[in-house]
This record gives C-alpha cells, structure tokens and sequence, in this order.
C-alpha cells in the first residue's frame, strides 16, 4: 500500500485554479521533495496532502484512508506537519510544546498517559532537546527552535510527514543537521517525507525523489539525480543551471546571463 497516494488532484482559490490534475504515488519510507518556481503551487500541494486545503476535485488518501473523509483529530494520527512559519507560543516549555503532538492521543481533556510521555522523552532525546525540556520556548535558536519544532511532528508518531520549507531562516549548518536528522528517520523508522525545499542542492541531496512542479501541474517526475541533470529543471525556472559533481554529490550552480559555463 502507498502511504501517500494523490489522484487527479485539483485546488482552486475562487476562479483561480493553483493545482491542476496532479496525481502521485509515494511508497513508504521515501523521501519525496516537491520543487519549482516561486508561484508554482508548492505549497498548496502539500498543505492539501496533509487536509489543511479543500480540494476542488480528485482524492487525496494517506496509509489508505481519504484525508477528505477524517477530521481533525483522526488525521494528526496520520500525517504530521511542519509548517513553513510555525507558531511557538511564549510562556510554554520546550517539553510542552513537544507534548502537543500526542493530544491526538489522549485528546484536550485527557491528561497524557504514561505512554504518551515516553513518546516525548524519547524525542526529546533523539534530536539532543533533552537538556533544553524545561526551557521557554522563546529562548532558543533558530535551530533548536526548528529542530524542536519537528520533535513536536515527530511526538505523533504518524508514519506520513509533510514538511513546507523547513530550513528557512536557518544557517548553512543548521539546515544540514535538521535534514540529516530527518533523513535519519527516514532510514531507521520508515517515515514517508513530502517536502518543498527552494535550495535545488539539498533537494537533491536529501531526497530520494524530486518532483518539479510549474503552474500547479507536475512536469518532471523521477530519482533526485535524474531531475536535477534533466534540461528541463532550468528551462522551468528559467535560467541556465550548471551541476557540478562534489565528493560525489549533486551541486547546483546558477549561471548568469551572457556568461559561458566553462
């Protein structure tokens, strides 16, 4: 069974059509990684893969079941997200707001039960927040504040994530630590990842596939490798992009008009 499957998906703002007839099949344990253009339509997608968006028309399920037909609370035990902007509330520590991700569980008036606190220990201490539970949330960095961040999605336990460009604001090295440790997860745990990632470099990096995506249609569908040495990816952001092997690894390099790529 596909843990993400998408048929015939279309969204519309108004008159306005964003996603149009997009289907995918996402197996589990893949990392797949939505990319394109400014204006393309990632982030509606994934917003509407993960139920936060009316469909105009098509079906969207995760693990077999439509993300139309669940409510709120019966799709936090499915497909956990990671806002692009996320809100971190002041006045609440680290470990609470991680604990936020098994309310799914135990519900608003429930108190957590002793296995939803192990959950939050023990993501607390995967991603090294251990030493910062107690602290105020406002406290932190940028990458402690993101990698808590994803700590929260990770707390629910659900074996679908959907992430929308979750290294922004963060430095060179703190977008690498925070993919590598959901890349990890990927590998050890068999999370399935739906990502928008605007850096073609890490997507190609990180992702098992990458799917190019241009006025709310998919144009390029296949392995990170072969999108990103495809013709097309420069031709739909409309620059000439030059991919130079590194120790191994894809590096993308945009060329400027009127220069001659030696």
């Amino acid at each position: 069974m596909s843990s993400v499957e998408v048929t015939h998906l279309s969204v519309k703002a108004g008159s306005t059509t964003l996603i149009s007839d997009v289907t995918l099949d996402i197996e589990p344990g893949t990392w797949c990684t939505i990319i394109g253009p400014n204006g393309a339509g990632k982030t509606t997608l994934v917003e509407t893969i993960a139920g936060l968006r009316p469909m105009a028309s098509g079906s969207v399920t995760i693990s077999g079941q439509s993300i139309a037909d669940l409510n709120e609370r019966e799709r936090a035990r499915l497909v956990s997200v990671v806002a692009q902007h996320p809100q971190v509330p002041a006045g609440m520590t680290v470990r609470d707001y991680v604990a936020l991700g098994r309310v799914a569980f135990h519900g608003v008036l429930r108190a957590p039960s002793a296995g939803d606190e192990r959950a939050v220990d023990d993501v607390l201490e995967r991603l090294s927040l251990d030493r910062f539970s107690h602290r105020d949330v406002v406290t932190l960095s940028g990458g402690e504040r993101q990698r808590m961040v994803l700590a929260r999605a990770l707390a629910q336990s659900t074996m679908v994530m959907v992430l929308d460009e979750p290294t922004t604001g963060l430095d060179l090295r703190h977008q690498m630590e925070l993919l590598e440790l959901l890349k990890k997860e990927v590998n050890e745990c068999g999370l399935t990842v739906v990502a928008t990632l605007h850096d073609l470099t890490l997507a190609g990096q990180f992702a098992d596939r990458l799917v190019l995506l241009d006025d709310g249609a998919i144009v390029l569908d296949g392995p990170a490798r072969d999108v990103i040495r495809s013709d097309e990816l420069g031709e739909h952001y409309g620059m000439r992009l030059r991919v130079i092997d590194v120790d191994g690894s894809d590096v993308i390099v945009p060329v400027r008009q009127g220069v001659t790529p030696r």
